[in-house]
């Protein structure tokens, strides 16, 4: 199980103590939507958690089969979009450019491609899931 604490931090507007195991961070938004700007948004924490989870997983397929993974980088964009499926309506649209650095060859490459689609949060974020929401009052 995995768990993480977010706080809000009364006297800076729209700032939360993020910890996360072993660490802590502040996350923000921009101060147009009230914030200050002293961390990553909501947003850049969802694309970084899955540029992240992508670039381990690609390194690690790669290290299973002793092929020389030198680096990764990953540029993710997300966009809003109208959805073909309910005319009127907007749908988010996540694009993830991966520059792989080593020898490979097309089998490789595409080997590399099909399996970024297999990263954790990849496919927590395509698959069923379940949210459930707890709500209290601490006065």
């Amino acid at each position: 199980m995995t768990l993480v604490l977010v706080s809000s931090i009364a006297e800076n507007g729209m700032q939360h103590e993020v910890i996360a195991g072993e660490h802590k961070f502040i996350s923000d938004v921009d101060q147009e939507l009230g914030g200050n700007a002293t961390g990553p948004d909501p947003h850049q924490l969802l694309l970084a958690a899955l540029g992240s989870c992508t670039s381990m997983t690609l390194k690690l397929f790669a290290q299973r089969r002793d092929w020389k993974l030198e680096a990764v980088k990953i540029t993710l964009n997300e966009e809003s979009i109208d959805d073909p499926g309910n005319p009127g309506r907007k749908m988010s649209k996540i694009t993830r450019d991966i520059e792989v650095k080593g020898e490979f060859t097309k089998e490789q490459l595409d080997a590399l491609r099909s399996i970024a689609d297999k990263c954790p949060i990849h496919k927590l974020l395509t698959g069923a899931k379940q949210i459930l929401t707890n709500l209290e009052s601490i006065n």
